[in-house]
């Protein structure tokens, strides 16, 4: 008896892992993988929904047996994999990033690694000794308002919200919300601001009270949300714009520059084109250097006569510095 009930709780767990492969299983093929009979699919499909898993069966020619979400959380399967990336980014997400979600994540990390066979919990413990979170000073996002505002990018709905600049100035916006944006720590809202008549970025730690109006609205041409934040960043809040082309194909310059310094475009296999901006060209010309590939500025002018000067004065110093002077 006991080991019918084993083989049977088995079959349940080879059987619940196949559904949650995301696909829609014929009965047949169920019966197959499971070397059982149709019929016993279907027992086993009505324990697997005694237990709370919402088992769907869709009808037609195609149709067969999915795995749905249900109003309560069932009992979860992960295989090995799954359960140390699952382990692994729980802890992760303690870095402050959005508001009350330490506690939350170190409760269902415990709650994973309690049950996890010691091999694995051996490989999320080392990845945790060797990784070593950088604190942010950013202000965390509560994850309430996380919520609301992904909600009214899915459902198009306009909100308002007080929203207070880099300059400390608080205004009220009305928006046409269109997509989240993760950045460096940080959280933007992306969305064309009805009054103004124009896309703009929206930090979500400088937001507050927002409030869904309950008009749906779909913003016309939207922009590329991550660019948009990435020009937004790189470029947009300092004098100079800089646009300059590397001899390297944009995967090479890509694995150099981070998205938080510089939009990096294809311009054909062999090269590509860096957008950035600065305070001082004299810096931005010194990190294209450092970058150590061949380049040749775009604009403005002034770039190309600022390296110019630049590679007199390194010039005339390693002459000196070769001469003993």
């Amino acid at each position: 008896m006991m080991r019918y009930m084993a083989e049977t709780e088995l079959r349940l767990l080879r059987l619940l892992s196949l559904l949650t492969a995301g696909r829609t299983w014929r009965g047949d093929d169920l019966a197959e993988r499971l070397a059982v009979t149709p019929r016993t699919v279907r027992r086993d499909v009505d324990r697997l929904r005694e237990l709370g898993y919402q088992v769907h069966s869709v009808p037609g020619p195609a149709g067969g047996y999915q795995l749905g979400a249900g109003s309560a959380l069932p009992p979860m399967l992960l295989d090995d994999d799954a359960a140390v990336a699952v382990a692994a980014g729980l802890r992760a997400v303690t870095d402050g990033a959005v508001a009350g979600m330490d506690e939350a994540a170190v409760r269902a990390a415990a709650a994973i690694e309690r049950v996890l066979p010691d091999r694995l919990k051996r490989r999320v413990d080392a990845l945790h000794a060797a990784v070593v979170p950088l604190p942010s000073g950013t202000p965390p996002v509560e994850p309430s308002v996380l919520a609301l505002i992904a909600l009214a990018c899915q459902d198009s709905e306009r909100l308002r919200f007080a929203y207070t600049d880099a300059a400390g100035r608080e205004t009220r916006r009305h928006v046409e919300p269109y997509r989240l944006v993760s950045a460096a720590r940080r959280w933007y809202l992306v969305a064309w601001d009805v009054e103004r008549s124009s896309w703009r970025g929206f930090r979500l730690d400088r937001l507050a009270d927002p409030l869904p109006t309950g008009v749906r609205s779909r913003p016309a041409d939207p922009p590329d949300a991550a660019r948009f934040i990435a020009e937004g960043m790189t470029t947009a809040p300092y004098k100079w714009q800089v646009r300059v082309l590397l001899d390297a194909p944009a995967s090479v310059v890509a694995a150099r520059v981070p998205p938080t310094v510089a939009v990096i475009e294809a311009a054909g296999d062999t090269q590509c084109v860096l957008t950035s901006g600065s305070e001082s060209l004299d810096a931005i010309a010194m990190h294209l250097i450092m970058i150590d590939i061949p380049f040749t500025p775009l604009s403005p002018p002034e770039l190309g006569a600022r390296c110019a000067d630049l590679a007199r004065r390194l010039a005339a110093a390693a002459g000196r510095a070769a001469s003993g002077g």
